[in-house]
């Protein structure tokens, strides 16, 4: 069975919820789409975000906007490199 992975990344207005959370949501929805990536393929979803963004997991996204549910979802912080794009939320899906 062949793995396959797709990494994305995102910058949201505000270290707010709603950002987060409709941020994750579009960056998830505009990768699985392109890929024709189905749910039940997923085999794990890796997101990170840079230290200035704590409202909110970005797994919450995928849970609540895309019912992932049976998905192993985990999310990381980012090293805080000195003048890194701040904001940002960064995604890696595999899938089988």
């Amino acid at each position: 069975m062949m793995v396959r992975g797709i990494r994305g990344a995102t910058t949201v207005a505000a270290n707010e919820q709603r950002a987060i959370y409709d941020g994750t949501l579009e960056l998830l929805r505009l990768l699985t789409e392109r890929n024709e990536v189905r749910p039940e393929d997923v085999a794990y979803v890796v997101f990170t975000v840079t230290p200035d963004l704590d409202a909110s997991f970005p797994a919450d996204a995928a849970r609540a906007g895309l019912g992932w549910t049976e998905v192993p979802l985990i999310c990381a912080r980012e090293i805080p490199v000195p003048g890194a794009l701040g904001l940002c939320i960064r995604v890696l899906v595999v899938w089988n």
